[in-house]
């Protein structure tokens, strides 16, 4: 098997911009929604509000037929 020369890199993943690009970006970036600070994410607070929201509509779900009789 041929060894490829490890000074050749593979160029594709390095992300260069002329600077008046990235000028650019930097200046879209800076404003609009992407200039609002927003609190960090928090999956376990969605997880809760998720587990929270399944009870009640289970227990909702199962007081309605009770309720009209059916059980």
């Amino acid at each position: 098997m041929k060894e490829e020369n490890s000074d050749k890199q593979d160029g594709s993943y390095i992300n260069t911009l002329y600077p008046e690009d990235q000028k650019r970006v930097d200046g879209f970036l800076s404003r609009g929604v992407n200039s609002v600070p927003r609190k960090p994410f928090r999956p376990g607070r969605l997880l809760l509000l998720l587990i929270v929201v399944v009870t009640v509509l289970s227990f909702f779900s199962q007081l309605v037929p009770r309720l009209a009789g059916i059980y």
